[in-house]
């Protein structure tokens, strides 16, 4: 190569490098503009893709159906009695014939108190009866001789007059000290403190060796009927013509009462009364159930979720979950013979736990998407699939 062509070739080397390079970069922009990430698709184009493919669902089918329709409130059971047992007679306490937490019946020793002393005020009060009778019947003798005398002429009339006023004052005594020996009586029998009602005592105040007093606030113990027992609730005023139309038809209202988280029924039940006034402050009304309570599963003071039955309907029904509400209120999916869905506006009617009544808009026997919604459209192509996983057309 000659000497002028070579340094010409040495100068116009690094113009030769740059112009590759841009011709590098210049194929790596167009490369990267047509295989790199693109633009997100609109809201059309998604519902285009998804319309040509069947979205898996689940669905129910609505049914005919009898369904109980109910109040829920919350409640607070309530026993019907409870006594606070308290000593009539001052003394010491010499024994507890219960046990804490024992269920007693309407009778049953509970405790006693030393019966000595009022055993010697019976016996003082028998003591005096006995000899005010023996004057009495004295008395009761002389003025029959006295009669006899006066018959006779031998007896003055005053003196006859004294003696039946004397045989009166004794029997007036007669009946004091009756009314004393009862009264001794009474307050010896008081040494035996009995259970005035059935029901679960609670835990003792007192124990034995100690003094008690009649007027001792706290008492012994307390004892709480348990069977039957109520449940005290209310009830919004707005439901107040359904619940006096249901009363009316039925005064018994079958009654549940469930547990905090309403998973299980605790005990069943009627309504008992109702309240004569409605809360101003609250705008509710009460109410109070009754339940025989026999397996003692309710429990005073515990709270407890409440269902009063008030009707029985015959209704077409759907679970709540397929509910959709939207601008134009609540509605449903429905698919049709087609495995395509539907847009069905509905009016709905009372709620019963996982159903919902249909009123207007919904056949028996038509099926509504329950799980699957969120991807769904007018016109959507669905595919079934059933609870155990088979898919259906």
């Amino acid at each position: 190569m000659p000497a002028d062509t070579s340094r010409s070739f040495r100068r116009l080397r690094p113009f030769v490098w740059l112009l590759g390079g841009a011709l590098v970069v210049t194929a790596g922009i167009i490369a990267w503009q047509k295989l790199g990430p693109q633009p997100a698709p609109t809201q059309q184009q998604r519902w285009r893709s998804m319309g040509a493919m069947a979205i898996p669902v689940r669905v129910a089918e609505a049914v005919r159906e009898e369904l109980d329709l109910h109040l829920k409130a919350l409640g607070t059971a309530t026993a019907l009695n409870t006594v606070t047992v308290r000593s009539r007679v001052d003394g010491e306490l010499v024994e507890i014939a219960f046990e804490e937490g024992q269920s007693v019946a309407a009778g049953d020793l509970l405790a006693r108190i030393d019966p000595r002393p009022y055993e010697v005020r019976l016996a003082q009060a028998q003591g005096q009866q006995a000899q005010n009778l023996a004057q009495l019947d004295n008395a009761r003798t002389e003025l029959a001789r006295y009669r006899d005398l006066a018959a006779k002429g031998h007896v003055a009339a005053q003196q006859l007059s004294a003696q039946e006023a004397l045989v009166r004052e004794y029997e007036a005594r007669r009946q004091s000290d009756q009314a004393s020996v009862d009264d001794a009586r009474l307050q010896l029998s008081y040494t035996r403190i009995v259970a005035p009602i059935s029901g679960r005592v609670g835990l003792r105040n007192v124990d034995v060796g100690n003094l008690v007093r009649a007027g001792d606030a706290e008492g012994l113990i307390t004892i709480t009927q348990l069977a039957p027992i109520s449940v005290l609730f209310s009830v919004p005023e707005t439901e107040l013509p359904r619940l006096l139309d249901a009363v009316r038809a039925d005064p018994a209202l079958a009654v549940d009462a469930w547990d905090r988280d309403e998973r299980q029924v605790l005990a069943r039940g009627t309504l008992a009364s109702l309240d004569n006034r409605i809360d101003t402050q609250t705008g509710t009304l009460r109410l109070r159930a009754q339940f025989s309570n026999d397996d003692a599963r309710l429990f005073p003071n515990q709270f407890v979720n409440v269902r009063l039955r008030v009707s029985r309907e015959v209704a077409v029904t759907i679970p709540n979950a397929a509910v959709q509400y939207g601008s134009n209120g609540s509605y449903v999916f429905v698919v049709d013979a087609e495995s395509k869905v539907s847009v069905r506006n509905l009016v709905l009617g009372a709620s019963e736990g996982e159903r919902v009544v249909v009123l207007d808009g919904l056949q028996a026997g038509e099926r509504v998407v329950l799980e699957g919604l969120d991807r769904l459209r007018e016109g959507s192509a669905v595919l079934v699939v059933e609870d155990d996983g088979a898919t259906t057309p």
